[in-house]
C-alpha cells in the first residue's frame, strides 16, 4: 500500500506541474527588451562574413547535413568591355606572294591574247607571197596567177614564169635521181645585185637530193641553198620574205603536177 500511495502522489504532482505550466500566461512581445542585441566579439570584421551563406544546414533530429535552399545572388556587372571589329594592332596582314619578277601573283589564270603574240601581225605581206599552190601553177597575194604548168621564180619582190626544162634536152632529174639545174635556168641570179642570201628550191611533190654540180654553181654566186617540196618551200618563202624582206631571199618552184 505504501508503494502505491507513493506512486499516486508522484502522478498527482506531475499532473499539477503540467496544469500550472498550461495556466501560466505568455509574456507579450512588448515586454521584451528592445535594446540592441549584444554583439559577439570576433576577430573577423562584419564585412568579411556579410555575404557568406552556409552551404549545408543541420536539421534537428537528423545526423546528416541537408542541402540549403538558400541561393546566393551574384551581383550583376554593369560595366562591360566593348569589343571592336578592327584588326588588332599586334597582328600583321598576310604577306602577298610575288613572282620571280617581283610582280604580284594573279589569283586567276591570265587570258592569252594571241594577237599580242603575233610579231608579224603588223608587218605588211609581200605581194609575191604565195597563197595557192595548184596542180599546174601558183596564185600570189597580189592576185597574179601563173598557170599552164609553168614554175615560178621569185626574186627582188618580182615573180616570173619559169620553165627550166626548156633550156636543155636533159631531164631535171639525172640518172642518179638527183635534181639538177643548168646555169642558163638560173641566169637571172647572175645579173642582179645585191644577190639574195638564200635560194629556196621547191622540187614538186617529192624531195630529191641536189646534184653536186648545181650546189657548187649556187655557191659560186655567194648564195646558200635549201631544198624542200613545193608546198613547204612556198611556206618558208612567205615567212622569210615577211620577216627579213624580199631582197634577202629568193625561190624557184616547180608546180605540184610536174613529173620527172
Amino acid at each position: 500500500m505504501c508503494l502505491s500511495t507513493r506512486a499516486g502522489r508522484a502522478v498527482v504532482r506531475r499532473i499539477e506541474s503540467a496544469t500550472s505550466r498550461q495556466q501560466q500566461p505568455y509574456q507579450p512581445l512588448s515586454s521584451f527588451s528592445t535594446s540592441a542585441p549584444r554583439q559577439l566579439r570576433s576577430k573577423a570584421t562584419p564585412t568579411q562574413h556579410s555575404n557568406v551563406q552556409p552551404l549545408y544546414t543541420l536539421a534537428i533530429g537528423s545526423r546528416t547535413p541537408s542541402r540549403s535552399t538558400t541561393t546566393t545572388r551574384i551581383p550583376s556587372v554593369q560595366a562591360t568591355r566593348s569589343f571592336h571589329s578592327s584588326q588588332p594592332c599586334h597582328e600583321k596582314p598576310p604577306k602577298q606572294k610575288l613572282a620571280h619578277n617581283n610582280e604580284p601573283i594573279p589569283t586567276e589564270a591570265p587570258r592569252t591574247d594571241f594577237s599580242q603574240m603575233d610579231m608579224l601581225g603588223q608587218t605588211p605581206v609581200p605581194s609575191t607571197s604565195i597563197d595557192v599552190c595548184s596542180h599546174d601553177g601558183f596564185q600570189f597575194n597580189s592576185g597574179a596567177i601563173i598557170s599552164n604548168g609553168d614554175g615560178a621564180l621569185l626574186v627582188g619582190g618580182e615573180a616570173f614564169a619559169w620553165r627550166p626544162w626548156t633550156t636543155t634536152n636533159k631531164p631535171l632529174v639525172n640518172a642518179k635521181g638527183q635534181f639538177e639545174l643548168t646555169r642558163e635556168s638560173l641566169g637571172i641570179l647572175e645579173v642582179i645585185w645585191p644577190r639574195p642570201d638564200l635560194l629556196i628550191i621547191g622540187m614538186g611533190k617529192d624531195i630529191r637530193p641536189l646534184s653536186p654540180e648545181t650546189r657548187k654553181m649556187i655557191g659560186e654566186l655567194g648564195m646558200r641553198v635549201d631544198v624542200l617540196d613545193t608546198r613547204n618551200a612556198a611556206s618558208l618563202f612567205n615567212l622569210l620574205a615577211t620577216e627579213r624582206g624580199v631582197d634577202d631571199v629568193a625561190a624557184v618552184l616547180v608546180p605540184l603536177g610536174w613529173k620527172a
